[in-house]
């Protein structure tokens, strides 16, 4: 075989497993489908036992065991199987990262400080090699957001099966992301005992937020301005409740410094990371705050902590009654976003009240639940089928 032969075959071989490696989106449903026999989780915490549910041109429109429909123009038996909604990855980086090292493969981030005005929707990759694999695990839905420096950017929901970013989104700009300064500074450097001390430029980082916020809460009264101000301007949705803002942070004092300041601006606030939420239980269900748990696969915060803090931490919320819902750094991780659940259902959260936490309090969250997060009629038909429990990272099968 001569050189130009076997080039030839190599290119051929390279171009049919990358083509194979793409997953094609799928087109507009055609046909009307009934799904019988299979064990339904709903999302409502309502379990349906050889359950039937029937969608048409994308959307439910039957669920139950009774008066089962016929008409349908395709039947599946589904015996055996167990389905659930698509479960909701919260401020990831999915399809805007694709290799970490590479920083042209990179597109979450920003230079400056504040950017309110920058918008992740339009870097959103929807050919990312990333993206299957965390399908492959249930994980239909995401919030893609930006991330570092202080005031990140905005998200946008998506779906994630989709030839572009315009047919991929679901909710267009609909929070803004907040990192909020650390009121310590930690050191974990090298050969260097662990030590943990004051953040001298805690206070005066907060009142930069406060008074950029400020600034962008009396632009917000007027429709219109003689200069137009690209950052208060994005910032606008956030004082008429059309989108909310996403502050990360973990720590307890940081959280209750945000909740007061969301309050006195009128913002609906989300607080990303919660870490150290068990200890103002009280406050969070005042203020009605929702949280979306980061990384609770970690040790705990505090060398006086529980040593399963982190495990137990989503049982202590739902029996405070606090909406929450599970979230993952970075953009990979998501996949392994439904084991996050399984481990919070061995240290006491009910097992349906997991699944919540990964479908309709994650939509209710993100302002999505009219359309996504359970499988009720007239919603859409967003769900997987799997052949074991996909909580559990053992016999996660789907099918």
């Amino acid at each position: 075989m001569n050189h130009l032969k076997l080039i030839l075959i190599l290119s051929i071989g390279f171009i049919m497993s990358t083509l194979n490696a793409q997953e094609t989106p799928a087109g507009v449903q055609s046909k009307s489908i009934l799904i019988k026999g299979a064990e339904i989780h709903t999302g409502t915490g309502e379990v349906i036992l050889s359950g039937a549910i029937g969608f048409k041109d994308g959307k439910i429109d039957y669920i139950g065991t009774d008066n089962i429909p016929k008409g349908y123009d395709q039947e599946v038996n589904a015996a055996g199987q167990k389905i659930y909604p698509g479960f909701i990855a919260p401020s990831t980086q999915l399809g805007l990262r694709e290799i970490s090292a590479v920083r042209a493969a990179s597109d979450f981030v920003e230079v400056e400080e504040f950017n309110p005005s920058v918008r992740a929707i339009i870097a959103y990759n929807t050919d990312s090699k990333v993206t299957p694999t965390v399908r492959s695990n249930g994980v239909l839905i995401a919030e893609i957001a930006p991330t570092g420096r202080i005031i990140s950017g905005r998200s946008s929901v998506v779906q994630l099966d989709a030839w572009n970013w315009e047919d991929a989104v679901i909710s267009m700009d609909m929070g803004m992301h907040l990192q909020w300064p650390s009121k310590f500074q930690r050191n974990h450097g090298r050969g260097e005992a662990r030590s943990v001390k004051p953040n001298e430029a805690y206070q005066k980082n907060v009142m930069r937020i406060k008074e950029m916020l400020s600034d962008a809460r009396a632009y917000s009264k007027k429709d219109v301005h003689p200069v137009k101000n690209l950052k208060l301007e994005a910032c606008r949705n956030l004082f008429n409740h059309r989108a909310k803002l996403f502050v990360h942070t973990g720590e307890s004092q940081s959280m209750t410094d945000a909740i007061l300041m969301a309050e006195d601006l009128d913002i609906d606030l989300v607080i990303v990371g919660a870490q150290d939420a068990h200890l103002i239980l009280s406050l969070l269900k005042e203020h009605k705050i929702p949280l979306i748990l980061a990384d609770i696969h970690r040790l705990p915060t505090y060398d006086y902590s529980d040593i399963d803090q982190p495990y137990k931490l989503a049982s202590q919320l739902d029996k405070a009654d606090i909406l929450f819902g599970f979230g993952m750094t970075g953009y990979w991780q998501q996949r392994n976003l439904n084991f996050q659940a399984g481990q919070s259902v061995g240290y006491g959260l009910d097992y349906e009240r997991a699944v919540m936490s990964l479908t309709l309090n994650t939509a209710k969250i993100l302002g999505i639940d009219d359309r996504l997060g359970s499988l009720e009629v007239g919603k859409d038909a967003t769900f997987f089928m799997s052949s074991g429990d996909p909580l559990d990272m053992r016999s996660c099968q789907l099918s």
